[in-house]
């Protein structure tokens, strides 16, 4: 199954920088304090659950976890509202940006400045959309085949191994209870969300396109209330080229 953001690996690595550890931070901050309005317990709330384990796999401090959660009970906090935005980038392909605002009159325009200043523009809504998938991935700390064939009896609908983990693929539906079922096997679940993956992907075989991809990515990645950005580019030339 392809389209599993591109961009997952690299923000990962960028998550453990020093200089973008803090808005790191922010931007998983802003995730909890949306998934803790349906509860503040992750016992009984899977997607704070899911929040938190993606806060702790960034080696979020525990104290600012929960300065997340009790932004639930903070009147004088201002309200956080999650916007999808699509654009196009370099090369005709489809890009999805998730936010988390306070503020859409400060975040539509930052949006759409990293993209038109790098090449790209703005989607009108549903002209990219339809090209991705919504679905659960869970990455879990085990490979093998017997743990490929755990994970798919505990209801996923496909799984990869990569880099000696195994990204599990969902339903949106599924997320959750297939979550609990590879916990209470004993597995170990390095990070679970709902991400938005591409039917189709687009090849960029030019170096100097693939430069301008990964630019108009990176500008939108910097943005605060930026929470994810996902594209249907498949990278296939080689950018030391």
């Amino acid at each position: 199954m392809s389209g599993h953001s591109k961009w997952a690996t690299t923000h990962r690595q960028k998550a453990v920088v020093d200089a973008k550890r803090g808005a790191i931070f922010t931007k998983i901050g802003n995730q909890i304090a949306i998934a803790a309005r349906a509860g503040t317990d992750p016992t009984m709330n899977s997607s704070l659950a899911m929040a938190i384990e993606k806060a702790k796999a960034v080696n979020m401090p525990a104290a600012n976890i929960q300065r997340a959660i009790d932004r639930v009970a903070d009147k004088n906090s201002a309200a956080l509202e999650e916007i999808t935005y699509e654009g196009y980038g370099p090369g005709g392909v489809g890009i999805i940006i998730e936010t988390a605002t306070d503020n859409r009159n400060r975040t539509l325009p930052e949006v759409k400045l990293a993209l038109t200043k790098n090449g790209g523009s703005m989607a009108d809504s549903g002209s990219v959309m339809f090209q991705f998938d919504r679905k659960g991935v869970i990455r879990v700390a085990a490979s093998g085949e017997e743990a490929l064939l755990q994970v798919l009896d505990a209801g996923a609908e496909d799984a990869v191994e990569a880099d000696g983990k195994l990204i599990v693929y969902t339903s949106m539906k599924d997320l959750a209870s297939v979550r609990k079922a590879l916990l209470d096997a004993g597995m170990t679940i390095e990070e679970a969300e709902l991400q938005y993956i591409a039917k189709n992907d687009v090849p960029i075989s030019d170096a100097e396109t693939v430069r301008k991809v990964i630019k108009i990515i990176d500008a939108l990645d910097d943005l605060d209330d930026v929470v994810n950005v996902y594209t249907n580019a498949d990278i296939t030339a080689d950018i030391n080229d």
